[in-house]
């Protein structure tokens, strides 16, 4: 019996609906649609009648804000949409767990589906329009609107793998047609070694072993591009031809005489190796481990010095992201994490750098075949930072490039930084009779073709073609491997270990031995009807493979299942060094691995380099005024605070710099910096920064690749680390070369560039990423190398851009240039001095350079602190409008002369920019900077101040029972990220955590972890519900993992004995408050059925997740969780949430007022109670940020006040320790 029930957001919680509403009559001009409802559909099979109706309260709806019906209501146009079979949707699949938490049975089958109802008289050609608007065929299809009998899919028996007879006697011709014919992406020579290879093996190859080689050795997986011999190499342009004389000359001194031929990946590497020949790279990290750029470092744990390792990686996903955004964004970052993730490292932030066309042009101007970028950079936003926030992973740093060429095809960057005890670490050879055990997801059609489809070029099909290439992300399963990796007694079990990207199986797994015997029935399947071909190649995410002894696998699937982790033998180490898979008791794969590693037929190509042509970013304006403006309101200049806060920035507690700064967190960080992940405390810090100017790169390459290293480098330098400890990596961008030698010109050309910037600096790219498809039709991306700089420093160095005080000299160091760039030994004095100065105290901000020169830097440097600035009078403004990479704006803390600097000018008070006898009026400037990509990424909104509460409690009554030590119970659900900070904070505090994490692999894990937790919470003074993604926010609502298993009688019973018989006490942060509150827990002080009159949490009116420092007042301290606070007292405070708009009817508000139930209050920056976003990000009522039970001792509260700590968010000013877990602990002590 299939059960179904329509659910939709009641009239003012509504929003999606709205905002889609007015997308509609607004971006498509379709006004003749005068309403539209959004509804989510869930069929549910496998469960009983009473279980699915006790289910709809609590797992589809929340009775405060939605409405249910059995039936669809009356509209004058409905259509529904559901996702493509097998692609991953999380809304179903939490469902299911959520009610196997319910049950404690088997996993119901559940499919869901959004239905649309419109409103209007709605021409048909119109429909079509919204329709093709809200679906993207890649991912999704219009679904029926009609009742099906049952869930169940009847899964065809896959056909035997194809053998390819007649493959050996193909002609020239039948080669070319058979690529065509099977979507390869290998050409004409390659498939032509492939037939002459089993012309020698003496057999007609299988489908598998053809669809395998293509992905081995396609440009995503074998870089070929980069591998392609450079053959004849013509240059016109003086400096380039230098340039290429010295690499020449490199050359002979690095290979000695030995045989190397040219190409990219030469360029690109070169400078590493020869910086490493002089003696430069001493603490690089080497092994035979395909993971990420690894460096051996020192870190201070709790005041002893350790050896660690330091991992970085970037990642690109612009194909996919190009055509499913969502996706595509989300494993883009999933899949940089996964690479230091494999090296058994903590991931702990990242940062993200992406490249569009302009996203406010209007929607009809979106070319056939493409999704209009505003879709694109709203849609990969909210899909990267909702895998990053879901995993727990702090991105530090958000910047998005607007250029016309990346129209042609998007750009996704994910860098991330991760780190590990050196200890922790186990690197052996695999040894034949090794196994390999594939650990996390199970695998689906999604991502069948990713890293062929992503080598490809493509056209105005693409979207209705590539759809098995997309990789779907599930993060809650990601995080789980973090957490299994991150323990100590697993790491040191594997040998080698390797991540499932492109490729899946035959490249993941056949990467980690010469020979390899895969067992393709071993691996566990999402769903039936996978053929061998699929089992091979399937991209799906969340899986890694492992390499291990034979006697220790038994330990390691033990360790993986107590973190709630799927773990299966499907693999063996052979002496043989062949790849072969078995599938249905057939071999369908048996391939040499010398063939394997040759990466197909030779490639040859031949160079051609003009002369670079002038560039020249010009902001017009018959006044500095008006010049000002458009600055402020170029693309790439103007706020994107709007994109930048929907990504949690401060998860993990040690984020050293928030992206924004200042009290009002308006002036963007240059680099994000982060203390190491250790077991306690540290001043050891990591920080990252980019560089690169896509219109100075499309007109001169080599002069871009150069200054895009010295702009990573010196952002770096401006934030207080050191130039000769940072490492380089690049992203590498460019359109399909082809044949043509001037195609191949270019990414030549910024090789060079960036080669003679690493030698010149000393510093070495040691690692990076090409992506070499770049072209859509006839158009391109411009030529792109991210430069990505990062190093190691202390906390108490880390400095920020933000003027900090008025009366400030504000001075400016510049090397020597030629031309646009800086002359190299002038630059490296200039980093020393820098350094020197603010090692010394001596610099209270610091900026440098980039896109908008001086002027932008200048302005930025204001906003924080609504400080101005003067210039100098022999200053000439016109110099604050020329490029000026490597150079520093310095405000200084004294009076003493700088060697070589220019007295720029001064900080003001007034809120003005002089120039030139002009005095610009910042508020103007900054409302023009704010304001330009508000239409696309939405941030302030107005709201009015209310009524600050202050309450205090009459003397608090102590427990019946006092602990010195009191013990914590903190659970961690699928989708719980938070555990770590948290537990953190209550040893700081002196009480004793222990995690549990709650396991639903099977149903009898299900009730054994019920049990568990029973007998924890009795064994436990206090139980604590941590942040997180509770079942990734879904079904449409947050924290339902969490109330589904408390809502169990025997966990019930537990937490009322704690709170009724023993005196114990409850806390909630953020996803915790939202279970406490869709509990009862707060503000009735018990578990209770949820009805329409009780408060709730629920989705921030702007929409979307909101990440930022806020301030909260204290209005009471009834509760024991504030007897260190004081009414009235404020506390800077992280927050970090999608739903934390706090809602309750008038007679609950009056309840919580009288008992002295409302604990703290969002205040803005005079510390007044304010509905404005600014202050109140998500809207909550009466600003009430947490409330409390009527006797205090469970609050629930939205701010992480677990997420502090010494050093951090060091760019913004505030009292960043709130002593709320003391209390608690205080509280058993009296």
């Amino acid at each position: 019996m299939v059960y179904r029930v329509y659910v939709e957001k009641k009239a003012g919680f509504d929003h999606e609906a709205q905002s889609l509403l007015n997308e509609v009559r607004s971006l498509l001009g379709i006004e003749s649609v005068t309403g539209l409802r959004l509804l989510n559909r869930y069929d549910v099979e496998g469960i009983s009648r009473e279980l699915f109706d006790s289910c709809v309260p609590t797992v589809f709806s929340e009775p405060p804000v939605d409405a249910v019906y059995d039936s669809l209501p009356a509209a004058d146009a409905t259509f529904a949409v559901e996702y493509l079979p097998g692609q991953f949707d999380q809304r179903a699949s939490s469902a299911s767990e959520c009610i196997q938490l319910i049950s404690q049975g088997e996993r119901p089958q559940v499919r869901t589906a959004r239905v649309y109802l419109l409103t209007g008289h709605i021409p048909a050609e119109d429909m079509e329009r919204i329709k093709k608007y809200v679906i993207n065929p890649v991912e999704a299809r219009e679904a029926s609107l009609e009742t099906v009998d049952t869930l169940q899919v009847d899964y065809p028996v896959p056909a035997d793998v194809e053998v390819l007879k007649g493959f050996l006697e193909l002609d020239e011709q039948g080669l070319k047609d058979f690529i065509a014919k099977r979507g390869l992406a290998m050409d004409e020579a390659d498939i032509a070694f492939c037939q002459q290879y089993f012309r020698y093996e003496h057999r007609e190859p299988t489908i598998t072993e053809i669809k395998m080689i293509d992905t081995y050795w396609s440009d995503h997986c074998r870089h070929t591009t980069f591998g392609t011999i450079l053959e004849e190499v013509r240059i016109e342009d003086v400096q380039v031809k230098k340039a290429f004389d010295s690499y020449l000359a490199m050359r002979k001194a690095v290979y000695a005489g030995r045989k190397k031929d040219m190409c990219l990946m030469d360029l690109a590497t070169i400078g590493g190796k020869y910086l490493k020949a002089i003696g430069k790279l001493k603490d690089l990290d080497e092994s035979d481990e395909i993971n990420a750029c690894t460096v051996k470092i020192k870190c201070d744990v709790d005041g002893e010095e350790q050896d660690w390792l330091y991992l970085f990686k970037n990642e690109t996903h612009n194909h996919p992201t190009e055509i499913e955004p969502f996706g595509g964004a989300a494993t883009c970052i999933g899949g940089a994490i996964r690479d230091p993730l494999s090296g058994r490292s903590y991931v702990y932030q990242a940062m993200r750098v992406t490249g569009a066309g302009d996203p406010l042009l209007p929607v009809a101007d979106t070319l056939p075949g493409k999704l209009p970028q505003r879709k694109l950079v709203t849609t990969a936003a909210a899909g990267y930072s909702s895998y990053g926030n879901q995993i727990g992973l702090a991105t530090g740093q958000v910047t998005e490039l607007y250029h016309p060429g990346y129209v042609a095809k998007r750009m996704e960057i994910g860098a991330v930084v991760g780190a590990a005890p050196a200890a922790n670490v186990r690197r052996e050879e695999p040894a034949p009779g090794d196994i390999v055990v594939l650990l996390g997801g199970a695998t689906g059609r999604d991502g069948c073709g990713g890293a062929t489809g992503s080598s490809k070029a493509h056209g105005v099909k693409s979207l209705e073609t590539c759809g098995a290439e997309v990789q779907k992300g599930n993060a809650p399963i990601e995080r789980k491997l973090q957490r299994l990796l991150r323990r100590p007694e697993a790491t040191r079990l594997i040998k080698r270990c390797n991540d499932f990207g492109a490729g899946g199986v035959s490249v993941a797994i056949g990467e980690l031995a010469d020979g390899l015997a895969i067992d393709l029935d071993a691996v566990p399947k999402k769903y039936d009807g996978l053929d061998g071909t699929e089992l091979a190649i399937s991209e799906s995410q969340e899986r890694m493979a492992m390499v291990l002894a034979p006697e220790d696998v038994e330990a390691f699937v033990a360790l993986a299942h107590e973190e709630n982790l799927d773990a299966t033998v499907v693999a063996t180490v052979t002496e043989e060094p062949r790849l072969t898979m078995t599938w249905r008791g057939k071999t369908i794969v048996d391939v040499s691995r010398k063939f394997l590693n040759s990466n197909g037929a030779e490639k040859h190509a031949n160079v051609l380099v003009y002369d670079c042509l002038p560039y020249e970013r010009d902001w017009q304006g018959a006044t500095w005024a008006e010049k000002m403006e458009n600055l402020v309101t170029d693309l790439n200049v103007c706020s994107q605070k709007g994109l930048s806060e929907r990504f949690d920035s401060t998860i993990g507690a040690a984020t050293v710099l928030m992206p924004f700064g200042g009290r009002r967190q308006l002036t963007p960080a240059q680099a994000m910096a982060a203390k190491l992940p250790v077991n306690g405390e540290t001043t050891t810090c990591s920080g990252m920064a980019w560089g690169y100017n896509p219109f100075l790169m499309e007109k001169k390459q080599y002069s871009g690749a150069y200054l895009a290293v010295i702009e990573s480098v010196a952002k770096l330098v401006a934030s207080g680390f050191d130039h000769k400890k940072a490492y380089l990596t690049f992203q590498e961008y460019f359109e399909r070369l082809g044949t043509d030698p001037e195609r191949w010109g270019k990414p030549f050309t910024a090789l060079l560039g960036a080669l003679k910037a690493q030698v010149d600096l000393g510093i070495a790219a040691i690692g990076g990423k090409d992506s070499m498809s770049g072209s859509f039709e006839k158009l391109d991306v411009p030529p792109t190398l991210v430069s990505f700089a990062t190093a190691i420093g202390t906390t108490g160095n880390v400095i920020s851009p933000e003027f900090k005080s008025a009366g400030s000299r504000v001075v400016w160091l510049r090397p020597k240039y030629d031309d646009l760039r800086p002359e190299h030994h002038s630059l490296k004095a200039v980093f020393e001095q820098v350094e020197s100065l603010i090692a010394a105290g001596k610099v209270r901000s610091a900026w440098t350079p980039g896109y908008g020169c001086a002027a932008e830097g200048l302005f930025k440097m204001c906003l924080g602190n609504r400080l101005g600035f003067k210039l100098a009078d022999g200053v000439d403004p016109a110099e604050l409008f020329k490029p000026a990479y490597g150079s520093f704006i310095l405000e200084l803390t004294g009076d003493e002369p700088v060697g070589g600097s220019v007295e720029l000018g001064a900080v003001t008070e007034a809120y003005t920019f002089t120039l030139g006898g002009e005095v610009i009026g910042l508020d103007a400037l900054e409302e023009a900077w704010q304001g330009k990509l508000e239409p696309v990424f939405p941030y302030r909104g107005k709201g009015e101040e209310v009524e600050a509460v202050t309450f205090t409690a009459p003397a608090r009554k102590a427990p019946a029972i006092g602990v010195a030590k009191p013990k914590v119970i903190i659970p961690v659900f699928p989708g719980t990220n938070c555990e770590y900070d948290t537990a953190r904070a209550f040893r700081r505090a002196g009480a004793e955590p222990q995690v549990l994490v709650i396991n639903n692999l099977t149903p009898a894990a299900v009730a054994e972890s019920c049990e568990a937790l029973v007998k924890a919470i009795d064994a436990s003074q206090i139980v604590m519900l941590p942040g997180g993604f509770s079942g990734g926010d879904e079904p449409d609502g947050s924290a339902k993992f969490i109330t589904a298993f408390f809502r169990a009688p025997a966990v019930t019973e537990a937490v009322h004995c704690l709170l009724k018989q023993r005196d114990g006490l409850m806390l909630g942060i953020c996803n915790g408050f939202q279970a406490l509150i869709k509990l009862g827990l707060v503000p009735f002080g018990e578990i209770r059925p949820m009805d329409e009159g009780c408060p709730t949490l629920t989705f921030n009116t702007i929409g979307r997740h909101q990440s930022m420092l806020v301030n909260t007042r204290v209005a009471s301290d009834l509760s024991p969780w504030l007897s260190r606070c004081q009414p009235g007292q404020v506390h800077t405070v992280a927050i970090s949430h999608g739903e934390g708009r706090f809602v309750a009817n008038d007679a609950v508000l009056a309840q919580l007022l009288k008992n002295g139930q409302i604990a703290t209050q969002y205040v803005d920056l005079a510390g007044k109670p304010s509905m404005d976003l600014s202050a109140n990000p998500n809207g909550s009522v009466w600003a009430i940020e947490g409330i409390t039970s009527p006797d205090g001792r469970v609050l629930g509260k939205m701010g992480h006040t677990e997420r502090s700590g010494n050093d951090l968010y060091k760019n913004v000013p505030g009292d960043k320790y709130q002593p709320l877990f003391e209390g608690g602990v205080d509280y058993f002590r009296l």
